[in-house]
């Protein structure tokens, strides 16, 4: 019997759930604070403000899968091993990236202290620049830059450029209006 889903709106749902489950289940048992935090008549972003407005995103973009279908075509193409590789590929360098981002703040602390015999902490640097960009900074570069390269199938300096636009953009979205927001992957250092 075939579904009355097609494969985008099988994916749609898929991002539906998830994103319920992440909003309803995972953000309230992960997070200590709810989205506003008033403390003495001071009000500041709460824990679960941003993971839960990433996840609103995402129902949002698996609602339009939902509801937008693709004109029919007659046949719905399976998914084949060069998409299941690509998206392997894709799964293997974002988690090096991640990597990346939560290892080059120590590393660059580590090698600072070495060349200045200071005794650093880089836990007690991850709130003050530039040292709370070093990872956000780097990883983000690369994750975009890789996916942009691997899309096009090379590497380009305009990849790199995309890259660092991108990040800096969310930094100035992020980072920059908030006194007490800590960018990835500060918060679990």
């Amino acid at each position: 019997m075939e579904s009355p889903l097609s494969r985008d709106q099988k994916l749609g749902v898929f991002f539906m759930l998830f994103a319920f489950l992440l909003i309803f289940l995972w953000i309230p048992l992960d997070t200590d604070t709810g989205f506003i935090e008033k403390v003495r008549r001071q009000i500041s972003i709460g824990d679960a403000l941003a993971p839960t407005v990433a996840a609103a995103f995402l129902m949002v973009g698996g609602l339009g899968l939902l509801l937008f279908r693709a004109p029919e075509t007659g046949v719905e193409e399976p998914l084949d091993q060069l998409a299941m590789r690509f998206a392997g590929l894709l799964f293997a360098v974002y988690f090096l990236c991640f990597l990346v981002m939560w290892g080059v703040g120590p590393l660059v602390v580590w090698v600072a202290n070495g060349i200045t015999g200071d005794a650093l902490e880089y836990r007690l640097l991850r709130d003050t620049a530039p040292w709370k960009y070093l990872g956000f900074a780097t990883g983000g570069t690369l994750a975009v830059m890789s996916s942009i390269s691997m899309l096009e199938g090379r590497f380009s300096w305009r990849a790199l450029f995309t890259g660092l636009v991108a990040v800096v953009a969310m930094i100035a979205i992020y980072d920059l209006p908030f006194d007490d927001l800590l960018l990835p992957p500060n918060g679990d250092m």
